[in-house]
């Protein structure tokens, strides 16, 4: 069982300790924060970003391609009514002369990306008082 950890130090910060790392959000000045740090939602785009992007880097380093030149962009669209994200596009650039016998590889890899298969197959929420 993996623990998270959440601490509030004051004002609208939250302080999450994972493993042996602190990660530090706040609410930005909008919403009542000092802005001093990214609001929990970004980390979770973040996390959907990077889960990609490490495994495009896999994909690169598992075949000895270098990932110089490689670029990752996600672009959010979103229903400002329900205040959801509706769809998310992976922008993958890839540098002058990448093999293009790996490009469907490396956006299959991608796709494997662990953030966003748990989102397809949430898991069950629970909530206990202690």
């Amino acid at each position: 069982m993996q623990t998270v950890a959440v601490a509030f130090p004051g004002g609208k910060r939250v302080d999450v300790e994972i493993g042996e790392f602190m990660l530090q959000t706040d609410q930005s000045k909008k919403n009542g924060g000092d802005g001093a740090a990214p609001e929990p939602f970004d980390l979770f785009l973040a996390s959907l970003a990077s889960c990609a992007g490490i495994y495009a880097l896999n994909f690169c380093q598992a075949r000895k391609i270098s990932s110089d030149g490689i670029a990752l962009k996600m672009h959010c669209q979103r229903d400002e009514k329900q205040k959801m994200i509706t769809r998310a596009t992976f922008q993958l650039t890839l540098p002058q002369g990448f093999p293009d016998k790996y490009q469907t590889g490396i956006v299959r890899a991608m796709e494997l990306c662990t953030v966003k298969r748990h989102m397809q197959n949430a898991p069950e929420f629970a909530i206990e008082i202690q």
